[in-house]
């Protein structure tokens, strides 16, 4: 039996463009939703970031999570369910 409180990991890539590389984007995420992060591997340069993303947390909160991150002009995209862990 489910309950809506039940947490669920979410892992996408984050692409985020040159104008936002510098702005601490995962920081203000934490403090703003009941998110935990796990950074899984990241590439950061002068002209955009790319970072694989595992976020814990209630299905409605890491929903937001996401939508903010989009709004924010930051590219979400799901990894693969079937990644070697």
């Amino acid at each position: 039996m489910k309950k809506k409180k039940d947490k669920i990991r979410e892992r996408v890539y984050l692409t985020f463009p040159r104008e936002l590389v510098k702005e601490p984007v995962l920081s203000l995420l934490a403090k703003q939703f009941d998110i935990v992060f796990n950074i899984r591997g990241s590439t950061v340069t002068a002209e955009m970031g790319l970072v694989a993303l595992e976020i814990d947390g209630a299905q409605t909160e890491v929903d937001k999570a996401v939508a903010w991150l989009k709004d924010k002009g930051v590219m979400v995209e799901p990894i693969e369910k079937n990644v070697i862990e």
